[in-house]
């Protein structure tokens, strides 16, 4: 497993190569990474991880009490990867763009029950954000959660976005511990309003 000061190297060195693809040039810190994982559980059942970059998400995970068979990592870092797949063997890793997810057999048909995304949004186009969170939610059961922080004002995915994917955000908190400071979206389907029942004679 890497040190801190040869991850945050390779973190880097990635974010040099790719700053589109890379949300930031140092990893998430403990502060940030025990809010994104605040609401998950060994009971949340499995989880999709999107751009788990050096693993410092999925470590918050294993510390939640999250079995590591019920992990799927999905990361398009070669190196990332392969560092992955080394450090959590009984995790899936998927070296792969999220934005291809929705035909991915992932958890053998079983529903994941949360998405922990570190993807950088803000800097994808907007057709990429869709894509990825689409093909997300055909992973996802129906209260299953997506959690995605943001180094920006507001939620990353925009509200047009969400009303058409029929979704709805969250803030859910924010930390002035992480470099730079961050805050965190739950991102959830929305709850269909089924039409009240009428009696005889009623208007």
């Amino acid at each position: 497993m890497l040190n801190k000061s040869s991850e945050t190297l390779q973190f880097f060195r990635a974010w040099l190569s790719e700053p589109l693809r890379v949300a930031s040039v140092t990893p998430s810190g403990r502060a940030l990474a025990a809010l994104m994982v605040s609401e998950v559980s060994a009971e949340t059942g499995p989880i999709l991880e999107l751009g788990p970059g050096t693993g410092v998400f999925t470590r918050a995970l294993l510390a939640r009490g999250v079995v590591e068979e019920n992990l799927a990592l999905i990361e398009f870092g070669k190196e990332f990867a392969a560092k992955l797949n080394a450090d959590f063997p009984r995790a899936k890793t998927l070296c792969m763009d999220a934005a291809r997810l929705r035909h991915v057999e992932l958890f053998h048909d079983t529903p994941a029950g949360a998405v922990i995304s570190g993807l950088p949004l803000l800097s994808m186009a907007p057709r990429t954000v869709y894509s990825i969170l689409e093909g997300a939610f055909a992973h996802l059961r129906a209260n299953g959660a997506f959690y995605q922080f943001t180094y920006g004002p507001r939620c990353p995915v925009s509200r047009p976005l969400l009303d058409r994917l029929g979704l709805k955000a969250t803030y859910l908190g924010g930390t002035f511990a992480n470099v730079p400071p961050a805050a965190v979206y739950r991102i959830q389907r929305r709850k269909i309003r089924r039409p009240r029942a009428t009696t005889a004679g009623s208007p």
